[in-house]
């Protein structure tokens, strides 16, 4: 039998009818009898195949398609065409078997009820999927070897912090050890810490259980951290699918040469590359200069200056991705 690819993505679109009208009164009237609608393409003919134990980075701006299309993979929304086959399932026709191999965590959205303890959703959760209560046992204490759960099962879920609440919501999606996971944004408003912490648990879950995940998120640390491959979209569209740092090759054929010098304000380095800010690093003043040109310039301000230390750094991943956009 042929090998096939747990997310198996073809052509797949999903175009919205909005309603639209002109203000004032008299358009308000004529659209009640007669409504008119443009049409929105939230995604446009993707395709892509994600195998088995793969964490891919799903990237892109607001807008861009990102939520709709991890929606159509889960089944909570039937595209306008197009395909897609996860696990050998087609996600919208919501087979129970289906529902049980894979979840959807959105860092936006409540899975737990607000006013009763972690604890009570986790054993509704194990009721809905029918989970025997050694597995259930024995995942859940998995689940708390990782995350450090058993402190916040009895509190009502209303009374954790986000970080606390955003374990407890992982947690509930994985009690049934799905084999795909869709993430939307898992660390969205945690502090660093708690960002590192689900982060640690992702690598760890992936690498114990070989689950695949298609992961979104705004923080291009969760991307580096646990993605060797990106997908980006941009308009509804596809714009890109392979390594971060090939990307960063192709798009952002360039470096940054941080120096530090005896008397940082008085030298002008425009005459070695474009100066650019950088926030995270001020003692160090910063260039960016081509790939290619880097060992001279290198070699110019060796010469050139007081220098005190010298690095030579990757742009950072935001950047490239913004450039990315833009072209």
């Amino acid at each position: 039998m042929a090998h096939q690819s747990p997310i198996l993505v073809t052509r797949l679109s999903k175009t919205y009818k909005v309603p639209e009208r002109e203000g004032g009164f008299g358009a308000a009237v004529r659209s009640f009898f007669k409504r008119k609608y443009k049409d929105v393409k939230a995604v446009q003919e993707v395709s892509f195949k994600i195998e088995q134990g793969e964490i891919v980075g799903f990237l892109g701006p607001n807008g861009a398609g990102k939520t709709t299309t991890l929606k159509m993979l889960s089944g909570l929304l039937h595209p306008t065409s197009g395909g897609a086959a996860v696990l050998s399932f087609i996600p919208w026709e919501l087979k129970p078997e289906y529902l049980r191999s894979m979840t959807l965590v959105m860092g936006q959205r409540n899975r737990l009820s607000w006013d009763i303890p972690a604890a009570d959703s986790f054993l509704l959760n194990q009721a809905i999927y029918r989970i025997p209560d050694d597995e259930y046992k024995k995942t859940y204490k998995e689940l708390d070897e990782l995350l450090e759960l058993e402190p916040l099962m009895k509190k009502p879920v209303r009374n954790l912090s986000l970080g606390e609440r955003m374990k407890c919501e992982i947690a509930a999606g994985l009690l049934h050890r799905p084999k795909v996971l869709f993430l939307d944004e898992p660390t969205i408003g945690l502090d660093i810490t708690g960002q590192a912490r689900i982060r640690e648990f992702l690598l760890e879950y992936n690498q114990r259980t070989g689950a695949t995940i298609l992961l979104t998120s705004h923080y291009m640390a969760d991307v580096t951290a646990l993605c060797e491959r990106i997908l980006i979209i941009h308009h509804g569209e596809l714009k890109y699918d392979g390594g971060i740092s090939d990307l960063s090759r192709r798009i952002a054929p360039f470096k940054l040469i941080g120096v530090m010098l005896a008397d940082a304000d008085t030298h002008d380095l425009s005459g070695y590359g474009i100066e650019v800010p950088n926030e995270e690093d001020l003692e160090k003043r910063y260039i960016q200069v081509n790939a290619g040109d880097v060992t001279g310039v290198t070699s110019r301000l060796l010469a050139d200056l007081p220098i005190h230390d010298i690095t030579i750094t990757d742009p950072p991943i935001e950047s490239v991705i913004e450039q990315a956009f833009q072209q």
